[in-house]
């Protein structure tokens, strides 16, 4: 058992990630910490050792076979099993340790994925990749970098932003995890489940905003102290409660799916909300907050022939604006509805998205994707079919060269 001395950013999760450990094992020697909504700097935990996962060779089994049962090569299993690849060590009923599997991906979820997640993995991966290009969009309102990744060199813009909502964040990963695959495929000259990102590369610019509102992210993920400068009216707008993981909009308690110059003001009326709050607080005007604002900047410099926002849960895809919407984004829609598994839904009664404001603005098509079922913050659990589907949607449309 060993101690751990909390700091700033950690939460159960994190902390379970970075030991080998699941969040079970840290709540089980520290019941406390999963009545607290969020860890503080200076709690001490106390922690198991690492676990090491054991399996009883079954009859036919071989290091080869056991090595691809658990994803791991066969000289990981060796490493931790000496003998293990001759017949005479890998016997029914020996207990074998089994090594952590290798991943050669970068984007990766063992824990809550956050603006730090994706400030570390936007360098490693413009590092790894040369021709994906990186930069800022401007700031949020505390600060953060607002990144946006660039790769294609094609005369056709696809914007997609993910996490404008703060509960959202796992759309974040879901984005970047099909970026590091374009680019991995795009490099190595190989297909991407079947679809050609040298044709994408040719024919489209990608233009992705992967954490489009990252105070409210860090909100929802490690809740807020005395000495934040927006502490006092937080803990207000949340109505004292120290828990933030129902929280959508921004720090200053905007909800940016709302900040759009679309029927701005019919969604107002509709809403009814006049002050900051949790969600669906339009804000004072259309683009006050600076990460609404930046979006439409970089929309408006480079007009594209379509834009995704990614969005959870629900497992369906809006396309339609109003009638502004172009008489290709149903069918599309329906593509990428047969592509993904989710349902094509034509939406009525909403107003001033993001998605909203494209078509209005550009008459593109324009998509608000719900990602995964459940409710948010969707589990951890969720996040490879959620990226998964992602990368069908995306594929999609960038396979359409029309």
């Amino acid at each position: 058992m060993q101690q751990y001395i909390t700091r700033r950013g950690d939460t159960v999760n994190r902390i379970a990630a970075r030991h080998g450990l699941t969040p079970e094992h840290v709540i089980q020697g520290n019941p406390w910490a999963g009545r607290q909504p969020y860890l503080y700097p200076g709690q001490i935990l106390f922690l198991p050792s690492a676990p090491r996962k054991r399996y009883s060779v079954q009859q036919g089994d071989d290091a080869a076979s056991i090595s691809a049962l658990f994803g791991v090569s066969v000289e990981e299993l060796e490493i931790l099993n000496p003998g293990v690849t001759s017949a005479r060590q890998c016997i029914p009923g020996k207990v074998l340790v089994i090594p952590q599997p290798l991943s050669s991906s970068k984007v990766a979820v063992n824990s809550e994925y956050g603006p730090a997640d994706v400030e570390e993995d936007v360098r490693e991966l413009t590092d790894k990749f040369p021709f994906l290009h990186r930069d800022s969009i401007g700031t949020s309102v505390l600060g953060k970098p607002l990144h946006v990744l660039r790769i294609g060199s094609g005369p056709r813009y696809l914007h997609v932003n993910a996490a404008l909502h703060a509960n959202e964040w796992l759309t974040s990963p879901c984005l970047m995890s099909f970026i590091e695959q374009y680019a991995s495929a795009y490099a190595e000259g190989r297909d991407w489940n079947g679809h050609d990102p040298a044709l994408w590369y040719q024919n489209w610019t990608l233009w992705a905003v992967p954490m489009a509102n990252p105070d409210g992210v860090e909100l929802v993920q490690e809740g807020v102290l005395p000495g934040h400068p927006y502490y006092e009216e937080l803990m207000k707008w949340n109505c004292g409660r120290h828990s933030f993981r129902n929280w959508k909009a921004n720090i200053r308690g905007v909800d940016l799916g709302d900040q759009f110059p679309a029927h701005w003001e019919e969604e107002v009326a509709r809403r009814r909300i006049t002050g900051p709050a949790p969600r669906d607080y339009s804000g004072p005007a259309p683009l006050s907050e600076p990460e609404a604002a930046a979006l439409a900047a970089l929309a408006e410099q480079y007009p594209g022939e379509a834009a995704v926002s990614l969005h959870s849960q629900g497992g369906e895809i809006y396309w339609n604006y109003r009638g502004y919407e172009p008489p290709e984004s149903k069918e599309l829609a329906a593509r990428l509805g047969a592509a993904s598994g989710y349902r094509a839904v034509e939406l009525t009664g909403s107003d001033a998205g993001y998605k909203d404001w494209f078509i209005q603005r550009f008459r593109k098509p324009g998509f608000t994707v719900e990602l995964g079922i459940g409710k948010n913050p969707l589990p951890l659990a969720d996040y490879e079919d959620m990226a998964l589907e992602t990368g069908w949607i995306l594929a999609t449309i960038l396979s359409n060269f029309k």
